[in-house]
């Protein structure tokens, strides 16, 4: 058994037939993991800023000392950037 056994079937593609802001971020988060970044990158650009804002999410979560909700907000819309944008690129 493979993890893309495990993957997550989008449902927005499968009942409505277009694809949603996220789809493509599963396959690109395990092209990641199996060191094939470049093709990560070309599946879901926003795959690396995505990765960094978990990590900060979680790291906040962690470290209650700091405060990180500036940061996470700005992150936050430099992903939605990026995500608007190669879905646009991609469907037009």
């Amino acid at each position: 058994m493979s993890m893309e056994d495990f993957m997550l079937t989008c449902p927005i593609k499968k009942y409505l037939g277009f694809e949603c802001l996220g789809c493509g971020a599963q396959r690109a988060i395990l092209l990641v993991f199996q060191g094939k970044f470049s093709e990560a990158f070309h599946t879901y650009p926003a795959v690396y800023t995505l990765l960094l804002f978990l990590f900060t999410l979680g790291l906040s979560v962690v470290d209650r000392k700091r405060k990180y909700g500036s940061i996470l907000m700005i992150m936050a819309a430099v992903n939605f950037i990026i995500i608007i944008a190669s879905y646009a690129y991609k469907h037009y």
